[in-house]
């Protein structure tokens, strides 16, 4: 026997609200021929042009890797170029086209009517509280990493 049951786990349950609303964007973005990732980066980058492939990785929430490919695949579709950073050659900064511009319209508001639905299933306050515990987590999370870090280095 385990000590928590699965249905205590508030990691099983973050787990299931994160697959069933990349599920719900996934469809929603299906229409604009873009995948999550693809979407979040157009969406970044449209937010902060001139990001590096690490950045973005970063703030996607995507290995260097995944970004990597994400960004071969948007190159190739002409929705982001790639140019060298006015200092550091070795870094392309990314941008997006005006194609992307004009396809993040359309598929921004589709990927927002998923927000817009899951935030109305709860009151304002609900919202609040919930953000509020959601960054508790992340923090608690981010806290209990570091310290097993320190631990394995020492």
């Amino acid at each position: 026997m385990t000590l928590l049951a699965i249905d205590q786990r508030i990691g099983n349950h973050l787990k299931r609200a994160e697959q069933e609303l990349m599920a719900a964007k996934t469809a929603a973005l299906r229409p604009f021929d873009l995948n999550v990732p693809q979407y979040t980066l157009l969406l970044v980058v449209a937010q902060e042009p001139g990001l590096s492939g690490a950045e973005l990785a970063r703030r996607c929430l995507v290995t260097p890797q995944t970004m990597s490919s994400v960004l071969r695949t948007l190159e190739s579709r002409e929705l982001v170029k790639r140019e060298p950073h006015p200092v550091h050659s070795h870094v392309h900064e990314v941008r997006l086209t005006r194609k992307a511009r004009e396809l993040l319209n359309d598929a921004d508001r589709a990927a927002c009517e998923v927000e817009l639905r899951l935030g109305a299933a709860f009151s304002e306050e609900e919202s609040r509280l919930l953000l509020d515990l959601l960054g508790r987590c992340t923090a608690t999370l981010t806290e209990i990493t570091a310290e097993q870090r320190t631990r394995m280095r020492g």
